[in-house]
């Protein structure tokens, strides 16, 4: 078992060092909530300013404790903050929490003050949370230890949380209490200077109380870390995460199409993905997913069945049902013939069944018992919006007796469309552990997480595929390049590094004169295809770039001519074109890769020629990739139909996308100099060995 943080999260003993006689403050409220929370171990107050601080004896300096002290609490100043830390040091102090802000977070300043904490813990072997942090919890009976200056004594439950932000930690806690929601840890971890969420991730994977892992993020450390530890975590317990900044403020001006299109958080999405991480867009629907993962089973697939005594929140929970790409159960026809027996005449008896508003608890009774009996339905969202004229306690008696009756582990998610608390006889349903939502879309989102998460564990883990390659032809391509400063390659030489690497390509060759265009023309079939072959020109096609359908000697003559003449000038000396087969059929797609400064390169896939960009149908994944990921993304695109026959057109060799993904993803792990391509188009085709890239382009890294 993972025992690095024991230090902090199972201490022994604590000194809150920052102690205060008086009421109100950080320090006094921390040694507070350790004393009302009653912490399993030794409390010492440090503060050279008092003798006794809320009835316990106190010391001028941690040195003048007798007893060892596992975790020091620091509550002081800035700039006594390194001596402080020194003083532990001598100690023997193996964890420290520094709730002090003034540090990085303030700018240069601050970073280097920063800096120079991290040195002496390391001195010292000394592990750190914070600075800049609202606190720790730890609620397990055997510590009992909250370690924080919330006004909030919090539950005590099976979730691990992680807060990036110390001031949502007071909100967390309240909210959670409200909701019935109790924390096994929970931790603050501030500026992240030494322990991270990726610590805290590896410390709680095998921590016997905490069964759910919730995670407030502002940025990643060390992404490549984080899906190391979350991809073998996410199997055995679920990791539900809000990570901020979705926006692309700031993001890299690009030219190729990868990096255009990776500018909106797509590494995040990705990384999340490929680890089993399920991403929320907010804090308030990251709740939502925890109550439900938190007090019901996962359901064994994803129909759904609705009841509902309102049309309405029936639409809106049915509509949310299917745009989550999930399915409205279809009833065996048993159980419709038992709803048209025992419900109202005028009920509606098909998903969703609405028992209209004067159902009450005989009708939900009945509903209830149908869908809960029927092997078809996985998993219900029961609906209520409270009537006048019927008793809203005994409509939830009849709800809570039959899920009773059944314990047949199918999930039940509740919607009261009215505050939940004031509704009679809402504590019976959270006393029985049914989730309620206000409205049919947040619990549509929270079963659609539990079933993201069931085929996340139900998922092959994939395999990463070791082509053999020609790797010292593209190292010669790269090296000419990097010798002679060019930092962009296309043309019949980006395609070369293609063809090295097994990837098909279509039969190219480079003319810069008349003479090559005559021997050129012998080696190619009509129709051809002409392209300029200008390193400093991005998108051909929009400056005329681009000559298709060239069907005979004299029109290849001309559009040479035409070329020459556009893309020449004095000053300049014409770049050449690249003439090919014209390739007819098939489908046009387009694969890329783009480094991300924080992610490293991010492979995409999608439909490509000028659909990427009008279109932007495309699928993210971090390189990596194995043979799954490849499947998946492939799969992940809306234009997918289109790769698999589409009223009556042949279907692609999807085999042969999957392995070029593969084979690129291993490119671009074997040259980190390269820092972006475009394959473009690449014509995915319905025969095996019959695809081919027509185009590519790669930008390698500037020095």
């Amino acid at each position: 078992m993972n025992n690095f943080l024991d230090g902090i999260f199972r201490p022994k003993s604590i000194a809150v060092i920052g102690a205060s006689t008086k009421k109100g403050t950080i320090g006094r409220e921390i040694l507070h909530n350790l004393i009302e929370f009653e912490f399993n171990g030794k409390v010492f107050p440090v503060n050279p300013k008092a003798s006794v601080i809320h009835s316990i004896k106190c010391y001028s300096t941690i040195l003048d404790v007798p007893d060892a002290v596992d975790l020091a609490i620091i509550v002081v100043p800035g700039d006594h903050v390194k001596h402080i830390l020194e003083q532990c040091g001598e100690k023997g102090v193996s964890g420290v929490v520094v709730i002090t802000a003034g540090f990085k977070e303030i700018g240069h300043e601050g970073a280097v003050k920063e800096l120079e904490l991290v040195e002496i813990i390391k001195k010292y072997g000394i592990r750190m949370i914070g600075p800049n942090c609202f606190g720790v919890l730890n609620t397990a009976p055997e510590y009992s230890m909250n370690a924080t200056f919330s006004k909030i004594q919090p539950l005590s439950g099976n979730v691990g949380f992680m807060s990036q932000s110390g001031a949502l930690g007071e909100a967390i806690l309240d909210y959670a209490n409200s909701l019935n929601l109790g924390f096994s840890m929970f931790a603050s971890v501030g500026n992240k200077a030494d322990i991270s969420g990726n610590d805290l991730l590896a410390y709680w994977e095998d921590d016997p109380y905490t069964e759910l892992i919730l995670l407030y993020l502002e940025n990643f450390g060390d992404p490549r870390r984080f899906t190391k530890i979350a991809r073998g975590i996410s199997r055995k317990k679920p990791i539900i995460a809000v990570k901020a900044g979705r926006t692309a403020a700031g993001a890299k001006a690009v030219s190729s199409h990868t990096g255009a299109l990776a500018g909106l958080d797509v590494g995040a999405d990705a990384l999340f993905d490929q680890c089993g991480v399920l991403r929320v867009s907010s804090v308030n629907e990251l709740f939502d997913v925890a109550i439900a993962f938190t007090h019901q089973p996962l359901p064994k697939g994803n129909r759904i069945a609705i009841i509902t005594n309102a049309g309405g929140p029936g639409i809106l929970a049915t509509d949310a049902v299917v745009s989550l790409d999930m399915e409205m159960a279809k009833f065996d026809d048993k159980t419709l013939r038992y709803l048209k027996d025992n419900l109202p005449s005028i009920a509606s008896i098909n998903n969703p069944i609405d028992v209209i508003a004067a159902g009450g608890p005989e009708s939900y009774s009945v509903a209830m018992d149908a869908v809960l009996s029927d092997n078809n339905v996985d998993a219900v969202i029961v609906i209520f919006v409270p009537p006048v004229v019927v008793d809203h306690r005994a409509v939830v008696q009849a709800i809570v007796e039959m899920i009773e009756k059944h314990k047949n582990n199918k999930t039940v998610l509740g919607c009261f469309m009215g505050a939940p608390g004031g509704i009679a006889g809402s504590e019976e349903m959270k006393k029985h552990k049914i989730p309620l939502y206000t409205f049919p879309e947040s619990a549509a989102k929270a079963m659609k997480a539990m079933t993201s998460y069931r085929k996340w564990i139900e998922r092959p883990e994939g395999r990463i595929v070791d082509f053999q390659v020609q790797k010292d032809i593209a190292q010669k391509i790269i090296d000419k390049a990097v010798k002679s400063g060019q930092e962009i390659i296309l043309g019949g030489e980006a395609l070369e590094i293609l063809e090295a690497y097994g990837i098909g390509i279509v039969r190219s060759i480079k003319v810069k004169t008349e003479a090559d265009l005559e021997s050129a023309s012998s080696k190619l079939s009509f129709p051809m295809v002409m392209k300029i072959d200008d390193p400093l020109i991005a998108h051909k096609t929009d400056v005329g770039g681009v000559k298709t359908d060239i069907r005979d000697e004299k029109e290849l003559d001309e559009s040479f001519s035409s070329m020459k003449k556009r893309f020449s000038a004095d000053e300049k000396k014409f770049a050449g074109v690249i003439i090919q087969d014209m390739i007819h059929g098939g489908v046009e797609t387009i694969m890329g890769m783009h480094h991300d400064p924080t992610f490293g390169p991010l492979m995409m896939f999608g439909l490509g020629g000028i659909y990427v960009e009008v279109m932007k149908d495309v699928s993210f994944k971090i390189q990596p990739l194995t043979d799954y990921d490849a499947e998946e993304m492939i799969k992940a695109i809306k234009g997918y139909p289109l790769l698999t026959g589409f009223r009556g057109s042949q279907p692609v060799d999807l085999k042969t996308l999957e392995e070029t993904l593969l084979r690129l993803s291993q490119l671009s792990a074997d040259f980190p100099i390269i820092d972006s391509f475009d394959v473009n188009p690449f014509i995915a085709a319905d025969k095996s060995r019959q695809s081919r890239a027509v185009d590519a382009r790669f930008v390698l890294k500037s020095k």
